[in-house]
């Protein structure tokens, strides 16, 4: 009995050391030693602030956060430091004034197992250094060589735009939800400069393709997906990474069947499309040790491309037809501007834009009510820094919730209501607004943001010239809130699409 008695006291003083050892480390990853560090909620030992953000509406906690704790505010995800930017004047501040401070990534350790490490990231969540630069750089000048911001892309936009326009004609009145027409349209345009192809709309690859890029997204904004960011060793749990990562692998897995296609087709003479333009620079960087350019980064490259160029720009146009069927009176007006500058026979083209103020003020109010990316992508300090009067070391995680920009009590007249007029003046011309921010600003501006721009206006256009949307008979209004997978997209809806 003794023995006994002996040894669970020896268990019970290992228990309570081994506890007082965890707590003393918690502390000391958790406890902030930095004078003017943003101010923010108490964390608990381990958690830090997890329970007290919802994954599922990060931008929605942050305001409520940001009401108690003002514009910069600090967080602690585990052992992760993070500070959150709201607010129009502090994010032109981060931004735009000091850009380069805050331009670096965390690390994603949800990615790493698709080959992610320095040097060899793409150009979304890459570190900011030599291998950024070159990636976004040659990413830029290569898709403007296949056309960005020229003649000839606008030409293949409006094209597909009468492909799309056919589609819902087809339709013949009836009730139908467009979600995957739509982003077919879409990504055809991205496809074509990436992959030298466009595909038809019932193509079973392509719509497969598709459909896998829209369930990763939402894998990678769930709950389990921050907590592997959070903690890489639970990716090791029997069953979590099959879980996680099914709809990510297979997608590059289709994604590797299309660059060894190329590969094995490559004519150095004559360059088709965006991966011939890739395998030309390997070739080139063959005699350069320290050169970012390589198969693994060709594939998350492209990867990022074929994601930003769909998915933001179709749930834009998705908002744009919902606020059209719930404000009848605001699509009559762009019926009326887009019957007296264009008529009904010629098909609208970018030099449209500048006399159709009210036309331009719906799709940026779109772009802005629709909030599209509440929180974007992570940011981190390249550099110790301070914004607003705070100070932010090097290292920490910085989040820009530009969902706090587009709705800017502040700034804006109605910022919880979809109201063109924030982009008229009272001459009824269209005006820009500072604040106005759905492609974030400074470094890490979006990639995409002209070709997004371009294609807004032109499918908009062109389907608003073409149909007049009506919600169907005895079916309820349309839900106006939004559903989350990294993005604010429109929970599923039908309509009419009734040729003018």
């Amino acid at each position: 009995m003794e023995l006994q008695s002996s040894c669970c006291n020896n268990v019970t003083f290992l228990v309570i050391l081994l506890i007082v050892f965890v707590l003393v480390l918690d502390f000391m990853k958790r406890r902030k030693k930095w004078s003017r560090y943003p101010p923010g909620p108490t964390s608990l030992p381990f958690l830090g602030n997890i329970h007290q953000v919802d994954f599922q509406q990060l931008h929605v906690s942050y305001a409520k956060l940001c009401k108690k704790f003002g514009n910069v505010f600090s967080l602690q995800f585990c052992w992760t430091n993070l500070v959150v930017l709201n607010g129009f004047k502090v994010m032109k501040e981060a931004l735009v004034h000091k850009s380069e401070d805050i331009a670096d990534r965390p690390g994603f350790p949800i990615y790493n197992h698709l080959g992610v490490k320095e040097n060899c990231e793409g150009v979304v969540i890459a570190r900011y250094g030599r291998g950024w630069k070159e990636q976004r750089r040659f990413s830029l000048s290569t898709l403007r060589n296949f056309g960005l911001g020229k003649k000839s892309l606008e030409e293949r936009v409006i094209e597909e735009a009468g492909f799309l326009c056919s589609v819902f004609e087809s339709k013949e009145g009836h009730a139908f939800d467009a979600h995957f027409i739509i982003k077919s349209a879409i990504s055809n345009v991205i496809c074509s400069m990436v992959f030298g192809d466009r595909f038809e709309y019932d193509d079973k690859w392509f719509l497969r393709m598709l459909y896998l890029f829209e369930e990763e997204m939402k894998e990678e904004s769930g709950f389990l997906s921050q907590m592997l960011n959070v903690f890489p060793s639970l990716i090791h749990v029997p069953g979590v990474g099959k879980k996680m990562f099914q709809h990510q692998n297979e997608l590059l897995n289709h994604l590797k069947d299309i660059v060894a296609e190329h590969k094995a087709s490559w004519d150095p003479a004559e360059q088709r499309n965006f991966i011939d333009a890739y395998l030309e620079e390997l070739e080139k960087a063959k005699e350069d040790p320290e050169s970012s350019f390589s198969m693994a980064n060709l594939l998350l490259t492209t990867f990022d491309l074929f994601s930003a160029g769909t998915e933001t720009t179709s749930s834009t146009l998705r908002w744009a037809l919902l606020f059209m069927l719930l404000h009848p009176d605001i699509q009559s007006k762009v019926h009326e501007e887009i019957d007296r500058v264009i008529g009904r026979d010629r098909r609208p083209v970018m030099q449209d834009q500048v006399d159709m103020p009210f036309t331009n003020a719906v799709i940026h109010e779109t772009q802005r009510f629709g909030d599209i990316i509440p929180t974007a992508l992570p940011h981190m300090a390249y550099r110790d820094t301070e914004i607003q009067g705070f100070f932010i070391p090097k290292g920490t995680t910085v989040i820009t919730n530009l969902s706090s920009v587009l709705k800017d009590e502040t700034y804006w007249e109605e910022p919880h209501q979809f109201y063109p007029k924030h982009f008229l003046d009272k001459d009824g011309q269209f005006v820009k607004r500072e604040a106005f921010m759905p492609f974030s600003a400074g470094r890490r501006v979006c990639l995409g943001e002209q070709l997004a721009r371009m294609e807004l206006f032109l499918f908009f256009t062109t389907l608003m010239q073409r149909f007049t949307f009506l919600i169907p008979e005895n079916q309820p209004r349309p839900r106006e809130d939004a559903c989350f997978a990294f993005l604010l997209s429109p929970h599923p809806y039908q309509f009419c699409a009734k040729l003018r």
